[in-house]
């Protein structure tokens, strides 16, 4: 397996486009139907966080799991729990819906750290965060599609459309996955499962988010931004309504679209060399802060500030992911580096489960659009937290 374009790294990108197709069109049933029902923000809200708070837990299990077993035994395995979450869908209520998402976060948990942690065992370092970008590129690529099909599937008021939809969906996704192959690179140098006289207990590991000043900081970061991801993905499909001439579609279209192709423009110009650029992350998060801003403001401002957030947000998207990925794979220990960067991605899970839980009160108290501007003075408190002074040469030596 060799660069990060080749043949056998395009089948797992192509597996990671299949497996979060279902999502890109559930991310806008979910809310429509909930507020058909009657449901409120706080309901929606936490049906919705529900998936990736499950994600959360899971993470460093899955970690652990995976680099004892292998990826390949796991990935296996989690995508007939994936098919059972996604037949679920299609005949149940609102209470079904929250066991699916659950099922589906479990599933997502052991999911994303395989296809990961494969790419990075078997890619070369040099290569390592194109192949980060390219798995989180193929991710969002549903995203430009699938709210499109969602919001024709809601209108056409057929939801035999949707059960169809989702069952092809879970049937592809288990058929290609189940014929993936991963493999390691043999010249790079792989963690122990346990050192030699050291027993490796994985809750120490949870001490390491404080503990450990690079890994708190890139979780941070990635906390405060999953917060602002999520409300735009749990609340846009009910917000849109309120823009003048607002589309939730084109919204999520947009933004997917940018995330999509920011990632092959930039794909290139992630660091990977596993030093901390303090005006990159800087100027990432001041994206972020502006485009919920926008988004905020379109409600008086119109669907240019409502399009112009959609393509910001997106912009922070596909800077933000891979680059902190990729540099945690450089700074973390060979040891429980797994476990670690579960963890790290579990701060991610946990800020788009947030963003749905604690915003969806936010906005049954105040607006949409209030609830808009908090995760605005959010991104904007995070510059500051990016920032990191540069070391003079005396220092270095």
């Amino acid at each position: 397996m060799r660069g990060a374009m080749s043949w056998p790294f395009l089948r797992l990108y192509i597996l990671v486009l299949l497996y979060f197709s279902a999502n890109a069109i559930l991310n806008v049933i979910i809310p429509l139907q909930g507020a058909y029902l009657g449901a409120s923000s706080t309901t929606i809200g936490l049906i919705m966080g529900a998936y990736m708070f499950t994600t959360m837990f899971f993470r460093p299990w899955a970690g652990k799991m995976i680099q004892t077993y292998g990826p390949i035994k796991i990935l296996r395995l989690i995508l007939v729990i994936n098919g059972l979450a996604l037949v679920l869908y299609t005949f149940t209520g609102l209470g079904g819906y929250l066991i699916a998402r659950i099922l589906q976060g479990i599933s997502t948990a052991f999911f994303s750290m395989a296809l990961q942690i494969g790419i990075i065992d078997a890619l070369p370092e040099k290569d390592r965060s194109q192949g980060i970008s390219y798995y989180s590129l193929f991710s969002y690529i549903p995203g430009i599609i699938g709210p499109v099909l969602a919001l024709a599937i809601w209108q056409a008021g057929g939801m035999h459309y949707f059960t169809v939809v989702l069952i092809g969906i879970a049937v592809c996704t288990g058929v290609f996955g189940y014929t993936a192959k991963m493999e390691k690179n043999k010249e790079k140098p792989q963690p122990a499962t346990e050192p030699i006289g050291q027993s490796f207990n994985m809750w120490d590991s949870f001490g390491q988010l404080v503990k450990n000043p690079l890994l708190f900081r890139c979780s941070m970061l990635m906390l405060s931004a999953s917060v602002v991801f999520g409300a735009v993905t749990t609340f846009i499909p009910l917000y849109a309504s309120q823009v003048p001439s607002g589309n939730a579609g084109v919204y999520l279209m947009l933004q997917a679209g940018t995330v999509v192709l920011a990632r092959i423009v930039l794909r290139k110009r992630i660091p990977s060399d596993g030093k901390w650029h303090s005006p990159f992350m800087m100027a990432t998060m001041l994206l972020l802060a502006v485009a919920a801003q926008c988004v905020s403001f379109s409600v008086s401002g119109g669907i240019v500030f409502f399009y112009i957030g959609a393509v910001l947000m997106g912009m922070a998207q596909a800077i933000l992911y891979p680059t902190l990925t990729t540099y945690l794979s450089f700074v973390l220990p060979l040891m429980n580096r797994n476990v670690l960067m579960g963890l790290f991605i579990a701060t991610a899970d946990l800020g788009i489960s947030l963003g749905g839980v604690v915003m969806g009160p936010v906005a049954d108290l105040s607006s949409y659009s209030f609830m808009y501007m908090i995760c605005a003075i959010l991104g904007a408190l995070m510059i500051l937290f990016a920032y990191e002074r540069r070391k003079v040469a005396t220092e270095q030596q």
